[in-house]
């Protein structure tokens, strides 16, 4: 004998079979059309502010105020910390340096400013003959950061740290190599050396390369490792001289400007 379907009975069952399936099918849509998107976005550059996902501790919060000489001028530091950092060959001149850690996962942590550049508490200070670790942005969402173009200093380029208590101390670089993401983490014990041993130095790492949607990350790193110059040492070919008292002598421009504000 046949079974008699009860339609009726069975409706609500057949209707929230149909939801379910429905439902799943529009997931499995949008899960296959993101993954095909991000591939084809990954490496594009990033041109909005995108919210860091990768651990809610570790996400940036960045400030593009452009700080004023005003800001500069006002700011000070304990006598033995670093207090500027100046690289002429890249337009950068007397950039805060501020104090940085950790991150909770042990990462080193950038300033909030994209202008400032962070001197990691735990490295040497400059002049007691250690190395200093330096960090900062390539960029926020829609400006340059302090070391966008860092990448463009060579072997022998000069990086100019004055200290709290007005001091100066140059250092010319020793190298500058691009690390990709994978092994940047491999290349950080390094980066708390000399590259020539016995000889103080520094170090600054910026992020670099192409960005990645997926990652929410640049792909690269750039690492720069400079050594302290002696004293006596005149570079007149860099177009930076030292001073009596131990900072960038002036140029004729940086005189002629001076005369200039006199009149």
């Amino acid at each position: 004998m046949a079974l008699k379907f009860n339609w009726k009975k069975n409706l609500p069952k057949i209707i929230w079979g149909i939801i379910i399936l429905v439902f799943v099918g529009c997931m499995l849509r949008v899960i296959i059309w993101e993954h095909f998107y991000y591939k084809e976005k990954e490496g594009s550059t990033r041109a909005t502010a995108i919210t860091n996902t990768i651990a809610p501790e570790e996400a940036e919060q960045v400030d593009e105020t452009e700080v004023t000489n005003e800001d500069k001028n006002n700011y000070k530091v304990a006598p033995n910390k670093p207090r500027f950092l100046t690289i002429k060959k890249l337009g950068i001149d007397r950039a805060r340096i501020v104090e940085v850690g950790l991150t909770n996962i042990g990462r080193l942590q950038t300033p909030v400013s994209i202008f400032d550049v962070g001197w990691y508490r735990s490295s040497a200070k400059p002049g007691t003959g250690g190395t200093m670790l330096l960090d900062g942005h390539n960029g926020g969402p829609t400006m340059e950061g302090v070391f966008k173009h860092l990448p463009d200093l060579t072997k022998g380029d000069i990086i100019t740290i004055e200290r709290g208590d007005g001091k100066f101390f140059r250092y010319a670089v020793a190298e500058s190599e691009e690390v990709p993401l994978s092994e940047a983490d491999a290349n950080m014990a390094k980066m708390l050396t000399s590259p020539e041993p016995g000889v103080e130095s520094l170090s600054i790492i910026t992020c670099t390369g192409v960005w990645s949607q997926v990652q929410q990350t640049y792909l690269s790193r750039q690492f720069v490792r400079a050594v302290l110059l002696p004293e006596e040492l005149v570079r007149t070919d860099t177009g930076v001289e030292r001073a009596d008292d131990g900072s960038p002598a002036k140029t004729e421009e940086d005189e002629k400007k001076e005369e200039e504000k006199q009149e």
